[in-house]
């Protein structure tokens, strides 16, 4: 499962009669998100077409003891638009950890989130100037979203896309050293 960290977007606490809610985008299309120096990433619309159908949790900071939601329980909505992953989150009252996460919320303590999902579909493009940028084409499954403080495995998900970056290089690199001693000898 991967993780991403993203500004929360229009994320706001609202009050409807007795309920409580955080409601907001938890994901936005086309964005471009540096994940270390010269390597970006991108959510393609639709990316979320396969996954808005799972049972998804809404957790605070990534931890699993904290659920503030549930999309089979029906305290979780998501849905997808044109701008990128909506959720809204119904709080209980009586859960002192989500009130808790609800205030900080409320008062701006808490203004980022963050998604664990897979990676089902992804298109990179490797640039002449040697940046990379994958575009996120489709999320499958998506397991959770989360109002975070900071960003929540980042250093794993950084290090695994640069081993993933490290390891296509030195594939491109066994390539054209291939193809430049082909060319030295003549037999291309």
């Amino acid at each position: 499962m991967e993780h991403r960290y993203l500004p929360m977007e229009n994320m706001t606490t609202r009050e409807e009669g007795d309920e409580l809610y955080l409601e907001g985008y938890f994901a936005v299309f086309n964005g471009v998100y540096e994940l270390w120096p010269g390597a970006t990433e991108s959510i393609a619309p639709g990316a979320f077409d396969d996954s808005v159908g799972d049972d998804v949790r809404a957790l605070f900071n990534h931890n699993t003891d904290l659920v503030l939601g549930r999309t089979s329980a029906g305290t979780l909505e998501l849905r997808q638009d044109a701008h990128g992953l909506w959720g809204r989150v119904k709080i209980n009252r009586e859960d002192t950890d989500a009130m808790n996460a609800y205030r900080r919320i409320a008062r701006g303590d808490i203004t980022g989130c963050s998604f664990g999902f897979d990676v089902a579909a992804q298109e990179t493009d490797y640039r002449d100037d040697g940046t990379v940028h994958w575009t996120l084409t489709r999320i499958s499954p998506l397991y959770e979203v989360s109002p975070c403080t900071f960003p929540a495995y980042q250093d794993t998900t950084v290090s695994a896309r640069k081993r993933d970056l490290d390891e296509i290089k030195r594939k491109r690199a066994e390539v054209w050293k291939h193809q430049a001693l082909e060319r030295l000898h003549g037999t291309q």
